[in-house]
C-alpha cells in the first residue's frame, strides 16, 4: 500500500480531519442523491467521545465509525479522502471492522449505503458481504448487507 496504515481510535484533535475527510468523500454524492448523504451531518464530535469513530494514516486519511450492538458490529460509516482512494485504506479499514466484530464475540458484520452509491454496492459484494434488503430510512434508499464471520477464526 505504501501508506501508514495504522489504525487507532479517533481522539478529540482528529474531529476537524474526520469531517474534512467524510466532506471530501461523500462531497461528490451530494448532486447525484439530491440531498447531502447522512455521514455527511454526523454528529463526530459525539462518536469520538463515545470511542465509535477510528481513523487509519498519519495524518489521517480516512475514518471508520463502529457501533456494537448485541448480536452484530455495525459499520455506520467508512470514508477515505479522495486523494487516498484506490490504496486499499477502505478495504483495511473494514478488515479492521471484522477483527473487532470478532474481538466483540459477534458473529457479523452489518453495514448499509445508499443504492445511488453504485459504486459500494460493487465493492460490498467483492468483499464477502451480502445484501439483505433495501428500505427507505428517513429521506435514504438504503442497501443493506450482512456479513457473517466464520466463527472458527480467532
Amino acid at each position: 500500500m505504501g501508506a501508514d496504515t495504522t489504525i487507532r481510535p479517533a481522539g478529540a484533535g482528529d474531529e476537524v480531519r474526520v469531517r474534512e475527510i467524510v466532506e471530501a468523500a461523500f462531497g461528490g454524492y451530494v448532486e447525484r442523491l439530491g440531498l447531502r448523504p447522512a455521514p455527511m451531518d454526523a454528529d463526530y464530535g459525539e462518536l469520538i467521545r463515545l470511542g465509535r469513530a477510528y481513523v487509519i494514516g498519519v495524518p489521517p486519511a480516512g475514518v471508520i465509525v463502529l457501533v456494537p450492538l448485541a448480536d452484530h458490529l455495525l459499520v455506520e460509516n467508512v470514508a477515505v479522502e479522495p486523494d487516498s482512494q484506490g490504496k486499499g485504506l477502505g478495504r483495511r479499514l473494514l478488515g479492521f471492522a471484522e477483527e473487532e466484530a470478532r474481538r466483540l464475540g459477534v458473529p457479523q458484520l452489518r453495514l448499509y449505503t445508499n443504492e445511488l452509491m453504485t459504486e459500494n454496492l460493487a465493492l460490498y459484494g467483492r468483499l464477502g458481504y451480502t445484501e439483505t434488503g433495501r428500505g427507505s430510512e428517513a429521506r435514504f434508499r438504503r442497501v443493506f448487507f450482512t456479513k457473517r464471520l466464520d466463527s472458527t477464526l480467532p
